[in-house]
């Protein structure tokens, strides 16, 4: 049997589709006459609650949040130069939607960094802003969880780092 991953209520955690979460408990529940134990994730951001098996967690990618080395890595990733592929949009929103998906803050810097927008550039269509901001929201939440601020100074910082 897969190990199981070691979480406590209050743990944040990371769940690659929903981003950054608050484990409220583990609860048992009996699903078609079989009894799961679940670990119950609130994602207040986006007022949703997640019921995760807990055999099934490590499968789903969900993990502790990244350690400040990793962040680092992350946060570093801001300031390089931007990679945009000459590929069709489409193809590129693909890419970066699993990037985001993916959870890996690394990753999720890359779309940030490849689809920001300095004043004097042109502007984003709706698509590429909307993608934009969620690798930014997705990325700002798991900073302010790592480094114990909220999600304003977070914000701050990455807008920051897309600006030097």
């Amino acid at each position: 049997m897969a190990k199981q991953l070691e979480f406590s209520k209050d743990d944040y955690v990371v769940y690659p589709t929903h981003g950054v979460g608050r484990i409220k408990g583990i609860e048992e529940e009996e699903i078609s006459g079989a009894t799961l134990k679940l670990f119950v994730i609130e994602f207040s951001q986006d007022k949703m609650i997640l019921r995760v098996p807990v055999g099934k967690a490590k499968n789903t990618g969900m993990r502790a949040l990244s350690s400040p080395k990793k962040m680092k890595s992350a946060l570093d990733t801001l300031k390089g130069r931007a990679r945009v592929k000459r590929t069709m949009w489409s193809r590129r929103a693909q890419e970066y939607e699993a990037k985001i998906n993916s959870g890996d803050p690394v990753s999720i810097a890359e779309v940030v960094r490849d689809l920001h927008r300095n004043a004097g550039q042109p502007d984003q269509s709706y698509s590429e802003r909307q993608i934009y901001e969620a690798a930014k929201d997705r990325l700002a939440r798991e900073v302010a969880a790592v480094e114990d601020i909220d999600e304003f100074a977070a914000n701050d910082k990455l807008d920051k780092l897309l600006a030097a």
